[in-house]
């Protein structure tokens, strides 16, 4: 079963959003799975320094 997922609304600088978009394409992803894969490896690695 696949996790399930919540939709939030968040503000980003304008130059970050394109970096973001250019990335993801990059790597062959929607802007919201890149975003999403970033999220949790930064969060992984945080969890695993502390």
């Amino acid at each position: 079963m696949k996790p399930l997922k919540e939709k939030v609304s968040i503000t980003l600088d304008s130059d970050i959003v394109k970096e973001i978009r250019d990335l993801a394409e990059k790597d062959d992803r929607s802007f919201s799975q890149f975003i999403n894969k970033v999220l949790k490896e930064y969060v992984t690695q945080k969890k695993n320094i502390n």
